[in-house]
C-alpha cells in the first residue's frame, strides 16, 4: 500500500502563536489550554522563524503567515509589529475575535495590510458559546469590532462554530454573513479536542440536511465564498470522469502545516496539539525553531516526530476501509488523539461524521436536486 501520508517540504502557510492570551473572550467550546495565561512570544522566534519563511515566500507569492491563537490582538500593537517585522514577501493574516478591535488597530492592519479573519457564529442566538471572562454575551463587543473594520473598509472573512448543526438555521446563517458582507465563510462543526471534551455527538443524517440546506441557501444567493461548499466542488472537479484526472486526490502530499508556539516548538499537521503533552509523544513538537532551522524541522519531520508513525497507521486503516477516504484523506491528528483515547491510528471521528461524511452527502444531494 503506498504511504498515505506524505508531508511537503515546503509549507503554503505557518501560524504563528504571539499570544496564549485570549482577551476578553473565554468561550465554552474553546480547546486551548492556556488561554488565561499571558504568555508572549519573544522576538528572536519570530526572526528564526523569518529566515526560512522568506526564502519560501521568495518562490512562493501567496505564502501566508497566519497569527492565531489565542487572541493575537492581545499582545499589542508594539509587540506584534516587532514580530512581523522580520518577514518579507508573505502574506500577514490574523484571526481575531474583533473585541479588541478599534480605530488604532483598524490603522495597525491597513499600514501592515493583514487580511482580517473574525470569529463569530452567526446572528445573536446562535453565540451563546462565545462569553466574556465575566461570563456576559460577547455577540454585541464582536459586533462592535466588526463595525469598526467595515468604518475603516477593510475586509474580512470569518469563521463560524456550529455546536447544534439545525438545518432550520442554515438559511438564517447564510444570511446574516451575507448582509454581514464577509469575503469567505468557513463553518466549523463544534469538535471534541483539547479541553473541550464531552461534545455532544450531532446526528450524521441531520448534520447531512444541516450542509444541503446551507448549500441551497448560497446557491440562492452566492455572495459570499463558502469554504466548505467549495472543498466539495473542487473535489468533484477532480474526479468527474470528464476530467480525467491524473493522481488520486487523497494522494496528494500533506501541508505540514508548522505551528509555532509562543517559545518556538513546533507543531506539525494541527495546530489543536500545541500546547498539550503526553506520556508516549511528549509535547508533540518536532523541534524548537531556536535550536534548529525550520525548514530543517519541516524537511527531517518523520523522524523528529514521534507521533507521525501511528499516525500515518490510522490513515492507511482508513484508506483501507472507508469509502469516503479520497474526499477526507484521513481525519486530522488532533480529532484521532483526542476522541480515541490519546491514539493516532484510530479510525472514523466525529470530525469525519459532521465535517467530511455528512458535508459530501448533503452538498451532493443539493447538486442532485437541481
Amino acid at each position: 500500500m503506498r504511504n498515505p501520508v506524505r508531508l511537503a517540504t515546503v509549507p503554503r502557510a505557518v501560524i504563528m502563536q504571539p499570544t496564549t492570551l485570549c482577551l476578553p473572550m473565554d468561550c465554552t467550546y474553546c480547546y486551548l489550554p492556556f488561554r488565561k495565561a499571558k504568555n508572549l512570544m519573544p522576538v528572536r522566534v519570530a526572526e528564526a522563524v523569518a529566515r526560512p519563511v522568506n526564502e519560501w515566500a521568495a518562490n512562493d507569492p501567496t505564502f501566508e503567515v497566519v497569527w492565531h491563537g489565542g487572541e493575537p490582538l492581545s499582545a499589542g500593537r508594539e509587540h506584534l509589529a516587532r514580530l512581523m517585522a522580520p518577514f518579507e514577501g508573505v502574506k500577514h493574516s490574523v484571526q481575531t475575535n474583533a473585541a479588541l478591535v478599534d480605530d488604532a488597530w483598524c490603522g495597525f492592519l491597513l499600514d501592515h495590510n493583514v487580511h482580517v479573519g473574525v470569529s463569530i457564529d452567526g446572528p445573536e442566538d446562535m453565540n451563546r458559546c462565545r462569553v466574556t471572562r465575566a461570563g456576559h454575551p460577547a455577540f454585541h463587543v464582536i459586533m462592535r469590532g466588526i463595525e469598526r473594520l467595515r468604518q475603516h473598509g477593510i475586509p474580512f472573512s470569518a469563521i463560524a462554530v456550529v455546536s447544534d448543526p439545525d438545518p432550520a438555521n442554515a438559511a438564517r446563517l447564510y444570511a446574516f454573513f451575507a448582509q454581514l458582507g464577509v469575503t469567505t465563510l468557513g463553518v466549523n462543526v463544534e469538535e471534541e479536542e483539547g479541553v473541550n471534551r464531552g461534545v455532544q455527538e450531532a446526528d450524521p443524517v441531520r448534520t447531512a440536511d444541516f450542509w444541503a440546506a446551507l448549500t441551497d441557501a448560497w446557491r440562492a444567493d452566492p455572495v459570499v465564498r463558502l469554504r466548505e461548499i467549495s472543498r466539495v466542488l473542487n473535489f468533484a472537479s477532480t474526479v468527474l470522469p470528464a476530467q480525467q484526472p491524473q493522481s488520486d486526490p487523497a494522494s496528494a502530499l500533506w501541508d505540514p502545516l508548522p505551528t509555532v508556539t509562543v517559545d518556538g516548538g513546533v507543531v506539525l499537521l494541527s495546530p489543536e496539539l500545541a500546547g498539550f503533552t503526553d506520556e508516549r509523544f511528549g509535547d508533540f513538537t518536532t523541534g524548537n525553531v531556536l535550536h534548529d532551522s525550520l525548514d530543517v524541522l519541516v524537511d527531517e519531520a518523520n523522524t523528529r516526530t514521534p507521533w507521525i508513525a501511528e499516525f500515518r497507521d490510522g490513515v492507511a486503516a482508513c484508506r483501507a476501509t472507508c469509502g469516503y477516504f479520497a474526499f477526507c484523506g484521513g481525519a486530522h491528528p488532533a480529532n484521532r488523539y483526542f476522541e480515541h483515547g490519546g491514539r493516532m491510528d484510530g479510525t472514523r471521528t466525529r470530525y469525519c461524521t459532521t465535517a467530511k461524511i455528512a458535508l459530501l452527502e448533503g452538498v451532493t444531494r443539493h447538486v442532485r436536486s437541481q
